[in-house]
């Protein structure tokens, strides 16, 4: 027997633990049935379901549904497609999405099923470094496909994405201090030498000013 504040009480008849129980206004839960003697503790049944949905909810905030996006290419593909085509593909990964590469092959096609091989070993080659090939090219009826997945989980992705916000940051500042450096100085307040500081002689009240003679 458990009390509510999480005490050993130890064993007891099962009618005292719930008359324990209901004197605190509070539920005798059997947590561990297989026990000998099973296990009971006293609690708010009530809270506790609520507090375990509350905790289920808060992790389903924190998890990302992973789809699968698909990228369909043609045996024909020219260069600049396929470029395009493959930056979706590692904009899907990074996104955290799994990839799922996929060629059709329509009439005669069916004869060239090594080209369309050739297109997705290739494409496979090329993201090697953001992802993990979870299936090879494989051919169901008219259709080749394979499957990647993204080599980071989200979380290692937003540490990576913080620790280039933190550097960019810290070059920008290094950035602005180098100018900050390189700017000319402000002119100062000019230094008076010695002798510019005399005042005019004041001119005593009611008496004229000495006349300036001219030649």
């Amino acid at each position: 027997m458990i009390g509510d504040e999480g005490e050993q009480i130890g064993v007891m008849p099962p009618y005292e633990a719930l008359k324990l129980a209901r004197s605190k206004n509070l539920d005798l839960v059997e947590i561990s049935p297989t026990a000998q003697p099973p296990v009971c503790r006293i609690m708010d049944y009530g809270k506790y379901l609520y507090q375990q949905e509350k905790k289920e909810r808060e992790a389903k905030k924190h998890q990302k549904t992973i789809t699968v996006k698909e990228v369909k290419f043609r045996i024909n593909v020219d260069d600049h497609d396929y470029e395009t085509k493959k930056n979706h593909v590692l904009r899907f990964l990074d996104g955290g999405d799994k990839v799922k590469a996929t060629i059709f092959f329509r009439g005669r096609e069916m004869t060239r099923t090594g080209l369309g091989r050739q297109i997705l070993e290739r494409l496979i080659k090329d993201v090697e470094a953001q992802s993990i090939v979870e299936f090879r090219p494989r051919q169901e009826g008219n259709t080749l496909h394979a499957i990647l997945a993204p080599k980071k989980t989200a979380a290692e992705r937003e540490k990576e994405r913080e620790r280039e916000a933190k550097q960019k940051a810290k070059q920008e500042k290094k950035l602005a201090q180098e100018k900050e450096k390189l700017a000319p100085e402000k002119p100062g307040p000019e230094k008076v030498g010695p002798g510019d500081d005399k005042q005019p002689t004041p001119v005593a009240a009611g008496e004229a000013p000495n006349p300036v003679s001219h030649p």
